[in-house]
């Protein structure tokens, strides 16, 4: 079903049986939150990751034409690397083995899809699914350099902050070559997996009609359910679950929501696109001022973008701005006069820059997120010049992400589904 796109084609029919039976409607109250969903497949790190890609891909290619892997693979140390799944063995300990292992496994990848991608190749073992999970793992896991004595190597990828090349951001960097959706992702200080999420909606009336209904299942009823990747923010699932609901004829009056679901433009979207009322908490201010409880956070600040002015609690105004990247970030440098701030008793409660910024005696300076400033002669983007503190701190960058796990490419550039194209090392998607 999921492979033709029936994947909600069962709930529909459920919907469709409990509408008839009045057991959900439209309007009323719902409340959905999200759950993890840990995928079938073992927990592999990043060397664990290089090699069973690498086997997975010789096991598909052997199942689907022996003939051809007797004829053109013919590498010595093979066999007794991939003979067994890569995590039924023990690894190196050694760190310099374990980095020979992993340049070999880079080394043995490259060699086996530029054997597939090769003319004489039949062009349909490109479209093996193993293939292209190890095709997008040594993209996402290796460089070809040439050393000095102008030979081309394999160099596995390394952060930035290690002097490396850069390594892909986490929602788009394969877990198994067997479930290329999967993704880690973490939730609060305790809890990671490798997999999904599942954001499940359900009714939550307490009216005498709504608890009649309910008392053949003994159960709220669940209206929608979506599955989004690990890593996908539950505020990106907000409106899809209400377009969901929409074509269902199932929306709300009221939706109760917890605090990562909800935005500005959200709360007022969900009220004029599909008359729905968001009941929810927003999420707080986690900047270091607002946790002290000193200085200025942002809802103190005042900005106006289309001017570039930033008015402080003392009707003080920046004398500069600065757009910039912090730490991989693109942000907004503003800074004030020492004349004003040195003498303001609320401007000594602020706390000290932290270690990244560079402080200055004559001046104290903030950062803020940029946002893409309209042209002189056109209106801002919300129709009138913005002074809102919290639209501010809201502002999206006008600019591409310069994030340090994007470094060497352009964060598009990274494979994020499995895709067959000529060139075994395209970054198309």
């Amino acid at each position: 079903m999921a492979a033709h796109g029936l994947e909600e084609k069962a709930l529909d029919v459920l919907l469709t049986a409990l509408a008839g039976k009045g057991m959900v409607k439209t309007g009323g109250k719902q409340r959905t939150d999200s759950t993890h969903v840990i995928a079938a497949v073992r927990d592999l790190n990043r060397l664990e990751m290089a090699g069973e890609c690498v086997r997975a891909c010789l096991e598909a290619l052997s199942a689907a034409a022996p003939g051809w892997v007797e004829q053109v693979l013919e590498v010595g140390g093979w066999a007794g690397r991939y003979r067994a799944r890569v995590d039924s063995w023990r690894l190196p300990t050694s760190e310099t083995k374990r980095a020979e292992l992993a340049r070999a496994y880079g080394a043995d990848g490259y060699a086996l899809v530029s054997a597939v991608y090769a003319p004489f190749s039949p062009a349909w073992l490109r479209q093996l699914p193993a293939v292209q999970a190890l095709r997008v793992m040594l993209i996402q896991n290796y460089v070809r350099v040439v050393d000095s004595r102008e030979r081309e190597v394999v160099k596995r990828r390394e952060s930035l902050e290690s002097g490396g090349e850069g390594l892909p951001p986490g929602r788009y960097r394969l877990t198994s070559p067997y479930d290329t959706d999967a993704r880690w992702a973490a939730k609060g200080d305790d809890l990671f997996w490798n997999g999904y999420k599942m954001h499940v909606s359900e009714t939550c009336d307490n009216t005498p009609d709504a608890v009649a209904a309910a008392a053949g299942t003994g159960e709220p009823q669940p209206p929608n359910l979506i599955t989004t990747d690990a890593t996908v923010p539950d505020s990106q699932a907000t409106d899809p679950i209400h377009q969901a609901l929409a074509r269902r004829g199932l929306l709300p009056a009221e939706h109760y929501l917890d605090s990562g679901y909800p935005s500005a433009e959200l709360l007022v979207g969900a009220r004029e696109k599909f008359g729905i009322a968001l009941v929810t908490a927003m999420l707080l201010d986690q900047s270091s001022q607002a946790r002290a409880r000193t200085g200025f956070d942002r809802t103190a600040i005042t900005i106006d973008w289309n001017n570039r002015q930033v008015t402080c609690p003392q009707g003080r105004r920046n004398t500069s701005w600065t757009p910039c990247t912090q730490r991989g970030t693109d942000a907004i440098v503003i800074r004030f006069s020492g004349q004003d701030c040195q003498p303001c008793r609320a401007g000594r409660r602020a706390p000290p820059p932290s270690s990244g910024d560079v402080s200055s005696p004559s001046a104290r300076r903030r950062s803020k997120r940029p946002w893409t400033l309209p042209a002189p002669n056109n209106p801002p983007p919300s129709g009138k010049t913005s002074t809102s503190s919290a639209r501010a701190s809201r502002a999206p960058s006008g600019k591409p992400s310069r994030s340090p796990t994007s470094a060497g490419l352009a964060i598009a550039a990274w494979p994020r589904s499995i895709s067959t194209t000529f060139s075994p090392w395209s970054h198309s998607t």
